[in-house]
């Protein structure tokens, strides 16, 4: 049985170390606009140039980046090629539904699909590179030759241990795209909120605590980290730093030593496509539990 792995570009694997690369992961990309351009995530626009232009950019409120979803005809071409590649079923890894409606598209598509090839559309209920490590994992374990339910229960495991974790320093984009409104906004920009947000089990990106000032948020990140890691040992989970622009990564490296957070994976930059929508001071972590051969998958 050939199962085809794929991703949408929100999963940063094209971002992560060059390992991850050449997998034969098939990605699935996002649109993205900004400045009167549209690009393909993963192609023709890097992060890190991307983050420094929101840095910079005037008037971000009037020229705000906007996503779009892949097009009915771009996700053919994917089930098509791997109808053509002799692939007996797909597995989509796509962005959570809770931030967008490229699940939604990707699905409406598969269904044109069922009598040609089995695909799984999954939502992941998370973004940035714990949306890739999904996608991995379910590939080292196709390659090990296990069959979708196996690969399916697996990745489930994970999804519902995997944490996304951090701050966003300024308030600015997450006011602008309309996630923090009205007396909400206003009060925090007045107090000089920093929220500490993560992904929740809808798969929505929302402020778990609100803090003053970022320090004392990245603060909170690290004790909050430290109570969900519990004392899982290091071998049993991978763990990374998540970002957008580096100002508040550095601060969050130099904090995490009190609490002898020690990171065992290279940092991953956030995607273009969900970092427009958190802005450019976003640091935090990932975090992607491995199961051990004495815990059950149900």
């Amino acid at each position: 049985m050939k199962i085809k792995i794929m991703c949408t570009s929100t999963g940063c694997i094209e971002y992560a170390p060059e390992r991850y690369r050449n997998l034969g992961i098939d990605i699935i990309r996002v649109h993205i606009y900004f400045k009167g351009k549209e690009y393909l995530e993963g192609i023709d626009l890097d992060p890190e140039q991307f983050y420094r232009e929101l840095e910079e950019l005037e008037d971000p409120k009037s020229n705000l980046p906007k996503t779009g979803i892949p097009t009915p005809l771009e996700i053919k071409e994917h089930f098509d090629r791997a109808i053509s590649e002799g692939y007996d079923e797909i597995i989509v890894f796509a962005i959570s539904s809770g931030l967008g409606g490229t699940h939604n598209g990707i699905s409406l598509v598969a269904r044109e699909y069922e009598d040609k090839i089995k695909i799984h559309v999954i939502d992941t209920k998370i973004t940035t590179f714990g949306e890739g490590m999904l996608a991995i994992k379910a590939k080292e374990l196709a390659d090990a030759g296990k069959s979708s339910e196996e690969i399916l229960k697996e990745v489930k495991w994970v999804m519902d241990r995997q944490i996304f974790m951090g701050i966003d320093a300024r308030l600015d984009y997450l006011i602008y795209n309309g996630r923090l409104k009205g007396g909400k906004a206003f009060m925090g920009q007045l107090l000089k909120i920093c929220p500490v947000v993560h992904m929740n089990k809808d798969g929505e990106c929302v402020a778990l605590e609100s803090v003053r000032t970022p320090k004392k948020a990245l603060m909170r990140t690290c004790e909050i980290l430290k109570e969900k890691i519990g004392d899982r040992a290091p071998e049993d989970y991978l763990l990374w730093h998540v970002y957008t622009g580096t100002s508040y990564l550095d601060v969050l490296k130099e904090i995490e030593v009190k609490y002898d957070i020690k990171t065992n994976h290279e940092a991953v930059i956030m995607s273009p496509v969900s970092g427009a929508h958190n802005g450019p001071w976003l640091a935090g972590y990932g975090y992607f539990p491995l199961r051990r051969p004495d815990e059950p998958l149900e």
